[in-house]
């Protein structure tokens, strides 16, 4: 199920995409209108709690809403939304890890990927959505750059979770463009704040179901700069799988459901250019992940 987060009359909504149609079906008003369902969650975090119920319960209401007098009226066509992350909102700082492709690490000046990993945070304020249009900050950097990434959501809380049991935790996948301010990051050396410009996570356009992505550890990812290749790599590069982020990661901090990973990103970052490009106002990106699709943003 591609399932995706929208505002609406003012309204912040979920729900999964029209198969077929560019349109959402909005879950929270049928609910409201059929009264489906005993009960079901407002937001789509405390939905995830119930694991894949909460997809059968939106299954569910779908089907309730296909057969009653008048469907259309709970779905919403997408140029009359404003799309929100999938997550609007993470609970905690995204989870980030850094240099985990080896020819990344190698433009980034490194000789190689480095053994342990690389983990820092991005605010929650950073988060942006797809076709979000987001400042280049040039008040305070002259340097920003893109990352194209897989992000796993998380849907289990779960701590110290074994291997055999990673996947168990996991909702679904989505896109993230991981923004980094390069001056900053050289200066401060922690890289807080150079990730955590307002609007430095744009996430989306969809949260894919895990049932729908199988093994994450086989997907491309394409960035494009003004519809130039920059990014083209695939995940089964990656020196720490998703399976190894879950375990290593949950080892000293408990993962909680709506908990976002980005799980690093392959080269051909600006940095990595000769000269180094950064980003400048008027270019779009567009980061994409076969089995999710595009996330788009451009830059004023």
């Amino acid at each position: 199920m591609k399932i995706l987060s929208f505002r609406y009359n003012n309204e912040i909504g979920f729900g999964p995409k029209v198969k077929r149609e560019e349109a959402v079906w909005d879950v929270l008003a049928i609910q409201k209108s059929l009264n489906v369902l005993p009960s079901f969650s407002e937001t789509i975090v405390e939905g995830m709690t119930y694991g894949f119920e909460f997809v059968e319960q939106m299954r569910k209401l779908v089907e309730a809403a296909e057969q009653s007098p008048n469907p259309a009226i709970f779905k919403h066509a997408f140029t009359n939304i404003e799309w929100l992350a999938p997550i609007p909102r993470t609970t905690k700082n995204i989870i980030c890890v850094g240099k985990n492709y080896d020819e990344h690490a190698k433009e980034m000046g490194a000789d190689h990927a480095p053994e342990d990993l690389v983990v820092f945070t991005k605010a929650p304020t950073a988060i942006a959505a797809d076709e979000q249009t987001i400042s280049v900050h040039a008040d305070v950097t002259d340097s920003l750059d893109y990352e194209g990434e897989l992000a796993v959501v998380i849907g289990k809380k779960g701590k110290n979770i074994p291997a055999v049991l990673a996947f168990d935790y996991v909702f679904g996948y989505t896109i993230a463009n991981d923004i980094t301010a390069r001056d900053l990051q050289e200066r401060h050396k922690q890289f807080f704040l150079a990730k955590s410009l307002d609007g430095s996570c744009p996430m989306g356009p969809y949260l894919v179901t895990k049932d729908e992505i199988p093994n994450p550890q086989n997907l491309t990812v394409v960035t494009k700069v003004n519809d130039e290749v920059r990014q083209n790599g695939t995940t089964r590069d990656m020196m720490h799988t998703v399976e190894d982020l879950i375990v290593k990661i949950s080892s000293m901090v408990t993962l909680e459901p709506g908990d976002v990973i980005l799980t690093g990103t392959p080269a051909g970052v600006g940095k990595g250019m000769t000269p180094p490009t950064y980003l400048k106002a008027g270019d779009t990106v567009k980061v994409s992940i076969e089995g999710i699709g595009t996330l788009v943003n451009r830059f004023e």
